[in-house]
């Protein structure tokens, strides 16, 4: 074979070969996916882009699935499809209930006015004590299922009081605006959003019965396979926060367009968010242990767990892959 068939034989190869390395190059790429709500930090982060910066020179990209609430996001977790994410008090307890292979591995400080048990503006009911046989709205095994649980027994109620009507956010605001629930236990945005929209009228908000963090979780197998990731993470978080204490009317400004609310709505909320992530502290576990007990003398969860199990506490901060 002479050497100009050769060659009319080789180009197209080389051709072909100069398509397909760049998508070979990009399938090979890793990929942390994040599980955020509309709230809190991370949604901030998502929006800024700092974690694609920190995070592309290591040849990792970020993948960003919105989940409604924090039980279907730790579900998301615990089948594989996010490696980390954020929640309220509740949804952990319940999924590591349910077995789930996850870790905490920071928190942000309280914010118990973030969280509210509110009434439609024309409601009769003026006090959590008359709550006593009403319709009572929440999304179960979240942060408000703990407040309204204390709430009730902070003015003498059991839980078996009233009626709980398990619905996600969006359907319970559809049931509070047309009367089929007497009140309804949620947290900011949407509380906000009730207040603002609907002149919803807080009945009791978490202030000495529930401190309401929210929490970063990541599921154990990442964790240990990529504590360097993670590290990132709570670096990245940490810069949001500094600059979100600081400038809660930017935060609003910045957020509003992102999550489709007025200004007003998201600056009231960033004004009770509390922001300053860290590692949790002991006594933070002992707050999470005191919830499960909790949930677990309401046979809400069918075992006692061990909170202090499900912390992340990273041998080192190199990946070991």
């Amino acid at each position: 074979m002479n050497r100009r068939r050769l060659l009319a034989l080789a180009l197209p190869l080389f051709a072909t070969l100069a398509l397909t390395a760049p998508q070979a190059v990009a399938q090979t790429r890793e990929v942390v996916r994040v599980g955020y709500q509309k709230y809190g930090t991370l949604i901030i982060l998502k929006a800024k882009g700092g974690l694609e910066q920190r995070l592309a020179p290591l040849g990792i990209d970020v993948k960003w699935t919105e989940f409604p609430a924090g039980p279907v996001l730790l579900e998301g977790l615990n089948v594989g499809s996010i490696d980390v994410g954020t929640v309220g008090e509740a949804p952990p307890i319940f999924a590591q209930a349910a077995g789930a292979n996850l870790v905490y591995f920071g928190h942000e400080p309280p914010a118990p006015q973030g969280e509210a048990i509110v009434v439609p503006k024309g409601s009769p009911l003026k006090s959590p004590k008359d709550l006593k046989g009403k319709k009572v709205a929440l999304n179960k095994g979240s942060n408000v299922h703990y407040l309204l649980v204390k709430v009730l027994e902070a003015n003498g109620l059991q839980y078996k009081d009233i009626e709980p009507v398990f619905l996600p956010p969006a359907d319970a605001r559809a049931a509070f605006e047309r009367g089929a629930v007497d009140a309804w236990v949620i947290w900011d945005p949407f509380l906000a959003a009730a207040e603002k929209q609907l002149g919803a009228r807080v009945l009791a908000d978490g202030t000495g019965v529930a401190r309401n963090h929210q929490f970063y979780l990541a599921s154990r197998p990442y964790a240990e396979r990529r504590p360097d990731v993670v590290n990132i993470v709570i670096e990245e978080l940490a810069k949001i926060d500094a600059w979100a204490k600081a400038n809660p009317r930017a935060v609003a400004e910045f957020l509003a367009p992102v999550i489709a609310l007025d200004v007003e709505i998201v600056e009231l909320a960033a004004r009770r968010f509390s922001y300053g992530v860290t590692p949790l502290s002991d006594s933070v576990v002992l707050e999470q242990q005191k919830i499960a007990d909790t949930f677990h003398d309401l046979k809400l969860i069918p075992k006692k767990l061990v909170v202090s199990d499900v912390i992340w506490k990273p041998k080192s901060a190199v990946a070991s892959r």
